[in-house]
C-alpha cells in the first residue's frame, strides 16, 4: 500500500500495543456472542474456530494469514486444526510478540500485504480477519488472497461494512471519524466486497450478518477502558499523554458502539472459493 498509508497503520498497532493487549488482548478482532453468556476471551475464540470451519480446515493445511495482527488466531487455528499458517502484519511490534511466541507451525512477518512475494497457488486456504479495511485497494488485497491460493481453496473475510442506508449525519459524526481515527483506509458496503470477490474471480459461497453476534464486544472494551482508567497506571497515563496521537482510538470505541445500535455499521463474514 501507499508507504504513508502503511506508515500510519503501523504506528497505530505500535503505539496501541499496551492498549489493545490489556483492553481486549492478543486476539485484536470481534468477539462472537453465539450463545450470549460467552467470557470475552471465549468470543474471540468463538470468531476465530467460525473463520477455521468456515475455511474447512484440516490438518496439513498451509493457510495464509492477511493482517495476522499478533499471530494469536494463526497460533488457535494450528493449534485447533493441526494446519501451519504464514502471517503478515504491518506492525512491528506485533511481529515480535508472535516470535516470543515460538510456535514452529506459525510464521509471521512484518510486510506489507499489497506488496508481498508469496508465490503463486502455494495455500490451501487464506483469511483476512478485520485487516481488508486498513487497505487503500481491497479488491487488489482480495486479487492477491486469489492468486496464492489453490484451485479449490477457500478464503473467508470478515469485515467491518458501512451500512448501504447509512444516513449522512451518521457517515460525517460517526462513520468517517471511525475510519481516520482507527487509520481504517475506509469501509466499502456487503455490494462492494461481493463485486471485489467477483471481480478476483472467486466463487462466493456465504456472506453471512454477524453483527448482532459482535456487537457487544464493544460495550466490553468501553467497561474495561473506564475501569483501566481508575486503576491501571501505565494505561491512564498513555490515554492522557498529549504526546500519544493515537489515544484518540479510545474515543473510538464510543462512535463504534453507537454506529453499531443505529446500524450504520455491519458485520458481515464472506467465504468464498477459488475455482
Amino acid at each position: 500500500m501507499p508507504e504513508d498509508i502503511a506508515r500510519e497503520v503501523a504506528a497505530h498497532y505500535d503505539d496501541l500495543d499496551l492498549f489493545y493487549r490489556r483492553i481486549w488482548g492478543e486476539q485484536v478482532h470481534h468477539g462472537l456472542w453465539l450463545q450470549g453468556d460467552e467470557t470475552p476471551e471465549e468470543a474471540a475464540l468463538g470468531l476465530t474456530r467460525l473463520v477455521g470451519d468456515r475455511l474447512r480446515l484440516e490438518a496439513g493445511l498451509r493457510v495464509c494469514d492477511v493482517g495476522c495482527g499478533y499471530g494469536r488466531t494463526a497460533a488457535e487455528l494450528a493449534e485447533r486444526f493441526g494446519v501451519s499458517v504464514q502471517g503478515l502484519t504491518l506492525s512491528a511490534r506485533q511481529a515480535a510478540v508472535a516470535a516470543e511466541r515460538g510456535d514452529p507451525r506459525v510464521e509471521i512477518r512484518c510486510a506489507d500485504w499489497l506488496e508481498n512475494d508469496l508465490p503463486d497457488a502455494s495455500f490451501d486456504a487464506a483469511l483476512a480477519v478485520e485487516s481488508t479495511e486498513h487497505m487503500p485497494d481491497p479488491a487488489r488485497a482480495i486479487a492477491g488472497m486469489a492468486r496464492v491460493v489453490k484451485p479449490g481453496g477457500r478464503i473467508v473475510l470478515c469485515c467491518w461494512l458501512r451500512a448501504s442506508d447509512a444516513r449522512k449525519w451518521e457517515t460525517r459524526h460517526l462513520l468517517d471519524p471511525i475510519c481516520k481515527e482507527g487509520r481504517l483506509a475506509g469501509m466499502g458496503t456487503e455490494r462492494d466486497y461481493l463485486d471485489w470477490l467477483h471481480a478476483a474471480g472467486l466463487e462466493m459461497l456465504d456472506a453471512e450478518d454477524f453483527t448482532r453476534q459482535v456487537e457487544k464486544t464493544w460495550s466490553v472494551c468501553l467497561r474495561r477502558t473506564l475501569k483501566a482508567l481508575l486503576h491501571d497506571r501505565d494505561l491512564r497515563r498513555f490515554l492522557m499523554s498529549r504526546h500519544q496521537e493515537n489515544r484518540v482510538f479510545a474515543i473510538t470505541l464510543l462512535r463504534i458502539r453507537a454506529a453499531y445500535l443505529l446500524g450504520a455499521m455491519r458485520y458481515v463474514v464472506f467465504t468464498a472459493m477459488r475455482p
